[in-house]
């Protein structure tokens, strides 16, 4: 089947970004620092608004921690630092409008459900790294990026690292 050409023709029209969403995950920092710094790249480009979200997988934590609400609450205090000292550095590097975001839960699931209905990103960026499988193979999108690509309603970019 050939493609036909007049299919492809387009005019190029500058339609920048307005609003970013960039998922840092402290869990995999190298893809998440990657993610964060082309998406500042992005959004002082574009003069578009900031998200930063980071998300408290609660899952991860056993039952004992479960149970204190003073370890929750330092969990979820350290959480906000984080996003602020990601903020701060979008801030340095000239991005104007910065809005920082934590949820809590499984990532994908979180960001997909609570974040972009309440940010409205026109893009989300996120991080991910491929895994080892045998000397061969290579998983090479990480569960929570795939999942958020597959259902967020907004477009999507995987910066690996």
């Amino acid at each position: 089947m050939a493609i036909d050409e007049k299919a492809l023709d387009f005019e190029i029209s500058e339609k920048p970004f307005k609003r970013i969403l960039v998922a840092v995950d402290e869990d995999d920092s190298d893809s998440s620092i990657r993610a964060f710094q082309f998406a500042v790249t992005m959004a002082k480009r574009n003069q578009a608004v900031l998200g930063i979200v980071s998300v408290l997988e609660l899952q991860d934590l056993n039952v004992f921690e479960t149970l204190s609400p003073e370890k929750i609450n330092k969990l979820r205090q350290n959480l906000a630092n984080d996003v602020n000292v990601y903020a701060r550095q979008a801030q340095k590097h000239g991005v104007a409008e910065i809005v920082q975001l934590t949820a809590e839960g499984r990532p994908g699931a979180a960001i997909i459900g609570e974040v972009i209905p309440e940010f409205k990103p026109d893009i989300l960026i996120c991080g991910s790294k491929s895994k080892p499988v045998n000397s061969r193979q290579r998983i090479f999108i990480g569960s929570q990026a795939s999942y958020m690509a597959q259902n967020a309603p907004c477009s999507v970019l995987v910066i690996r690292k």
